[in-house]
């Protein structure tokens, strides 16, 4: 019979509030398969190790269990110290007696008869479990990037300058992200293109990086450490080896559409460039608008090609490659504003998005820098910005804060004021969030030595009346009806997961929350970690960001993946699903069930698990008519001890 040690913490009084941990000492005391017991104020602390330690050696206990917090928080902790005294990892069970118990009880009588049950399922675990070793595998020393924002260009140099060899798909011709399109960034008010630039054009020359523009990940398989990745990439019409940027075939070109670089308040030709620092630096063909293709009814950018440059014929690639870990850096797009009608977006056209805003701003935009409205090019004198248009509203729209938005409306109305000293900025807010470092000080400028009006309050409607747009509004700080007479609106729209995410996310079997971004592991102890293996987050497909939030956390996850690459075997853990040949019917229906792909028939017509591939997430079991299927370390007969202990 095992001889388990059972270790209760106080937690200094997170536990010792609601559960009389010595008189639970006292009382489980004489429970069958428990060899020692014994409490102590913080088990986590190095003390509380060496106490675990001691007793091992002393009682000679061959399994331990641990009453204290989360698994989540210190399961390692402990792992680690009976390892330590050469106790198999495996061999341990935390009984979570704070936040499923102290924490939820009030009633101490009551927190101490759980915290007693729940030390019973542990120790009744215990003594089926099986001492285990890790699975390991190869190791692919190669990292495929997804997206090339500011979050995948960061990645990408850190781990290419790391010396490992990286790859990056971007699924527009440009790498650059919405941060290319912004003027100027807060708090520093530096230019957005003189800062990634340099970063965008060190990424296309590093030695170590592979770019991937126009295309998308169509498929994923293996497991970390090992991916098999399908990579499709959109025909390359214009070949950049031989094009000289001459710009003859968009003089040629008779199809205008709306530039998405500057948020369709410009044009652009069928074949462009998509902005001037463009990287990869080539021409591209727009195919839904240009009218060369199925059948040819005007080739006259080909005409014009005196480098023989652009080949209608050109099909999709497709590659196939191997990859050791993937980052995703999705970015984000802005929350539609046709969803708000009574803002009037899209049928007055002095009504803008916080992106057109900054393209008016932008030196490189449609107004060369001027402050100008787009109706009739007049200089506006009164503009109202009004920000949480879509945010924070959950009845209607999204319940989130977008965390950027306080802060780039008020980097607006400043650069308004720069450009027009006699205009009047409006803010319409609910409440000012400035989170960073010198954010507050910036707020605390606009208000004080640019003269920008803040209104608390929300806005009802947006008409015209004449040139003007009309906005009326609460402000809630006074109980008054306001009405503006503004020449502009700019709304600052709720950030969101950008476009063809959620299916990109659905193809790697990646959780995602409520709101469409990326689930990371943990929101303190994981925040880069997806929960499959092998995939690390960064940037806005996470959640909303600004520039420095997503700089760090690119680098944060380019760290793991550095830390990973540096071994030479991939370790997984070996508590997953086996199957019991002489029960298995060969029915299949796991191999369906299993989200991982885990499973297969072999010639035999068994079931067969892939050690690596198995997450362990119980799928699979449940499924299983014969139970032919189990858990190691949480099998039926485990499950039921423990049911039978809180039962009876």
């Amino acid at each position: 019979m095992k001889r388990i040690g059972v270790f209760i913490c106080h937690c200094g009084v997170n536990i010792a509030d609601t559960v009389d941990v010595e008189l639970l000492t006292e009382k489980l005391a004489d429970y069958p398969g428990i060899a020692h017991i014994e409490n102590y104020m913080f088990m986590c602390s190095d003390p509380g190790q060496n106490l675990i330690k001691d007793a091992v050696k002393t009682h000679k206990l061959d399994s331990v269990v641990v009453a204290a917090c989360s698994p989540t928080l210190h399961e390692s902790t402990f792992q680690n110290a009976i390892a330590e005294v050469d106790v198999n990892k495996y061999q341990l069970e935390i009984g979570n007696i704070r936040e499923q118990c102290s924490w939820v009880h009030s009633n101490k009588e009551e927190g101490t008869r759980k915290a007693e049950l729940i030390i019973k399922t542990a120790v009744e675990k215990a003594k089926l479990n099986q001492s285990l070793d890790p699975v390991s595998a190869p190791l692919t020393k190669r990292v495929l990037i997804i997206g090339g924002g500011i979050a995948g260009i960061q990645a990408a140099l850190d781990i290419a300058d790391g010396g490992y060899e990286v790859v990056l798909v971007e699924k527009k011709p440009s790498i650059g992200g919405h941060m290319i399109q912004l003027s100027e960034t807060f708090p520093t008010l530096d230019c957005s293109q003189c800062i990634l630039t340099p970063k965008m054009v060190q990424l296309g020359k590093h030695k170590n990086i592979k770019l991937y523009v126009n295309s998308e990940v169509e498929a994923i398989g293996g497991f970390m450490g090992n991916f098999k990745v399908t990579i499709k990439r959109q025909p390359q019409y214009v070949d950049p080896d031989k094009c000289t940027l001459c710009d003859d075939c968009t003089v040629a070109c008779p199809v205008v559409v709306p530039s998405e670089y500057d948020e369709g308040l410009t044009y652009r030709k069928a074949i462009y460039v998509p902005f001037p620092q463009a990287i990869p630096a080539s021409y591209t063909i727009d195919t839904e608008n240009c009218l060369g293709f199925e059948p040819i009814a005007c080739g006259e950018c080909k005409k014009a090609c005196l480098a023989e440059a652009i080949d209608y014929d050109k099909k999709e690639e497709i590659f196939i490659e191997d990859f050791g870990a993937v980052i995703l850096a999705t970015g984000f797009d802005l929350y539609p504003v046709e969803n708000i009608p009574e803002y009037g977006y899209g049928k007055y056209l002095d009504v803008l998005n916080g992106l057109q805003f900054e393209r008016i701003l932008s030196a490189t935009g449609p107004t060369g820098g001027k402050m100008l409205r787009p109706s009739d090019g007049k200089v506006p004198k009164e503009i109202v910005f009004i920000q949480c248009s879509g945010s924070r509203d959950p009845e209607r729209h999204k319940p989130y804060c977008s965390k950027i938005c306080c802060m780039y409306t008020l980097k607006h109305a400043k650069l308004y004021k720069h450009k027009v000293h006699d205009g009047q900025p409006y803010i319409f807010y609910i409440d000012i969030r400035s989170g960073g470092k010198r954010y507050e000080e910036f707020i605390q400028e606009g208000v004080s030595e640019d003269g920008i009006v803040y209104i608390r309050g929300k806005v009802a409607k947006i008409y015209k009346e004449g040139d003007k747009m009309i906005v009326h509004g609460m402000d809630t700080l006074t109980g008054h009806k306001v009405k503006i007479k503004a020449d502009m609106v700019v709304l600052a729209q709720s950030i969101v997961p950008s476009e063809g995410s959620g299916k990109l996310f659905k193809t790697l079997k990646l959780g995602t929350d409520s709101n469409g971004f990326m689930s990371e592991a943990h929101p303190k102890l994981r925040p880069l970690e997806s929960l499959q293996s092998g995939f690390y987050l960064a940037g806005a497909g996470q959640g909303p960001k600004d520039i420095p939030d997503a700089v760090s956390q690119a680098s944060g996850a380019a760290a793991k993946v550095l830390a990973l690459m540096s071994n030479d075997e991939v370790q997984h853990e070996p508590i997953i699903a086996t199957v019991d040949e002489n029960k298995c019917s060969g029915c299949s229906v796991c191999i369906g069930t299993c989200p991982y792909g885990a499973r297969e028939l072999n010639e035999d017509r068994i079931a067969a698990v892939n050690d690596i591939l198995c997450e362990g997430c119980g799928a699979c079991i449940s499924a299983c008519p014969s139970g032919a299927s189990q858990q190691k370390n949480l099998t039926d007969d485990q499950i039921m001890k423990m049911i039978n202990v809180i039962i009876n």
